[in-house]
């Protein structure tokens, strides 16, 4: 089992955002509201994925990426913008659907 920092994506997200985790499955991470949601990078434990939700404002997008960007690096951690996502609920299950 891959032991990912759960805690160091909270504190970047709750002090970039004030945004709680409502979620945590496997690699992925998502904080109250989904407009982004985080992703651990297996390869390096340093550096993490941000994917944004397909309704997200890009104005918005930009300055939540800038700020959560800027908690990482305090803990020398980058963020890589890695596109977007949207969500699809199929039965009482819900798909995610990632675009580069």
């Amino acid at each position: 089992m891959k032991f990912r920092n759960l805690e160091a994506v909270r504190y970047i997200i709750k002090e970039a955002t004030g945004l709680e985790i409502t979620y945590a499955y496997e690699d992925l991470v998502f904080p109250e509201h989904m407009a982004f949601l985080i992703q651990f990078n297996d390869a390096n434990e340093k550096n993490l994925f941000c994917y944004f939700h397909n309704d997200c404002n890009p104005e918005d997008k930009n300055q939540l990426y800038k700020k959560l960007s800027d908690v990482a690096l305090q803990d020398s951690i980058t963020l890589e913008n890695k596109g977007s996502f949207s969500l699809e609920q199929k039965s009482e299950e819900v798909e995610i659907h990632f675009q580069a």
